[in-house]
């Protein structure tokens, strides 16, 4: 046989099996997302440790994630997720805070921003699936875009970094019955240098074929601490989701 032949057969017959079990997926989620603490020291040598919760006040704010997953040969999965976060702080601190190239004084109304924009690429194995289980191991490649900006007293100043996060992703769903099932995801990594873990535990229904809605508790904690920043946080969040499988 012609090997030209052969390499083509075995191309259309891969391509025809990775299409029968192929789907495309799109997972929004929204709610209500509340600060836990956030405590910022920048830098992180020689700058102020304060607060945005305690000693500032951050009020709770309306979320959107989204994510676009292809699933393929019954056990792998790739997916793209946007989850953008913005918080806004104000208020006063009885002392001084040294932040970044400024120095505001004691007592001065500020105003802050604190923006933790997250986009991560995921590959998950499902090592476990069967009719009441699944379970998948992976992994996370995140890209952080963060930015924390102080002002007061006429002047302003802002912290921005973008930098790259390896996270270990897992998935666990127990399906109860043919509607109902139980999820938790997670992607999550400590190193010494800091940590990240971003935590979702849900109830999930099943609508109809290839829809389905959720609803539970996130948690997204994690922070770093270098010579030039420190700040660790923590939100919860209650989530309403829709996945559709197309």
């Amino acid at each position: 046989m012609n090997i030209r032949i052969l390499v083509l057969a075995v191309g259309i017959w891969l391509a025809s099996t990775s299409a029968a079990v192929a789907q495309l997926g799109l997972d929004v989620e929204t709610g209500v997302v509340f600060p836990g603490y956030n405590d910022v020291r920048i830098p992180g040598t020689g700058g102020t440790l304060f607060s945005l919760t305690n000693e500032l006040e951050t009020d709770g704010s309306v979320f959107v994630r989204g994510r676009v997953s292809y699933a393929f040969g019954s056990r792998n999965t790739v997916s793209v997720l946007v989850a953008p976060l913005f918080v806004k702080a104000s208020g006063t601190i009885p002392t001084a805070v040294q932040f970044q190239d400024k120095t505001f004084g004691a007592n001065t109304p500020l105003e802050a921003e604190w923006k933790f924009n997250s986009y991560r690429l995921t590959y998950r194995y499902d090592v476990a699936k069967s009719e009441e289980i699944e379970l998948g191991l992976g992994l996370t490649a995140k890209i952080r875009d963060a930015k924390i900006s102080l002002s007061g007293g006429g002047g302003t100043s802002t912290k921005t970094n973008v930098g790259f996060v390896p996270l270990i992703n897992v998935r666990f769903l127990w399906k109860a019955s043919s509607t109902v099932g139980l999820l938790v995801e997670a992607d999550a990594l400590a190193a010494p240098q800091g940590r990240a873990e971003d935590v979702l535990a849900a109830v999930m229904l099943r609508l109809t074929d290839g829809y389905t809605m959720r609803a539970g508790y996130r948690i997204l904690e994690g922070g770093a601490d270098n010579e030039t920043v420190y700040n660790f946080s923590l939100f919860h969040y209650a989530v309403l989701g829709v996945a559709i499988t197309l």
